[in-house]
């Protein structure tokens, strides 16, 4: 068995203007957070979703996504990106990428992805991020999905852009 490929180190994340954390105790709670975010989300934004196998992060970015393309009235179904690394969506007059960069090797095949031109110009769900080592864009909102007992723990931590955004987020229900 090959060792795990060694990713550069991140650039190290400014403190953030802003964290919310939240209980998602089931998956509609997750498909909730989906639905509340969707309106708050623009060209130009980038979620880093972290947390491990299984602790929601493509079902968060599913929903996400099938959230705003609703808001044009597309129904789509959205795959994981796992095998094709990514997929592209176009909703609310934005382009969306979703990444799944698990089986890349290093930051230069994200560059060959073209996700550094994307981080400026559309909506971004970037899974895996830590292989995008000193590429990771300080302006990216991290979602850091755990899991907590038969549920998920969710931290969300963003710069100056995002306090306003999230405000809401805390205490809003399903």
């Amino acid at each position: 068995m090959s060792p795990a490929p060694r990713f550069p180190d991140p650039a190290p994340p400014a403190s953030p203007a802003c964290e919310v954390v939240l209980a998602l105790p089931d998956p509609a709670a997750t498909e909730a957070l989906a639905r509340r975010m969707a309106p708050l989300l623009r060209a130009g934004d980038v979620l880093l979703l972290q947390g491990p196998i299984g602790a929601g992060k493509t079902h968060f970015a599913r929903h996400l996504i099938q959230q705003l393309m609703a808001r044009d009235g597309q129904v789509e179904d959205v795959p994981s990106p796992t095998f094709t690394l990514v997929q592209t969506y176009e909703a609310g007059g934005m382009e969306i990428w979703h990444a799944d960069l698990y089986r890349l090797t290093g930051p230069a095949e994200v560059e060959e992805l073209g996700l550094i031109e994307a981080f400026d110009s559309a909506l971004c769900l970037i899974e895996w991020p830590d292989r995008l080592g000193p590429l990771v864009p300080g302006h990216g909102l991290r979602l850091e999905f755990g899991i907590a007992g038969e549920g998920r723990r969710l931290r969300l931590s963003g710069g100056a852009s995002w306090p306003d955004r999230l405000a809401g987020l805390a205490g809003a229900g399903p």
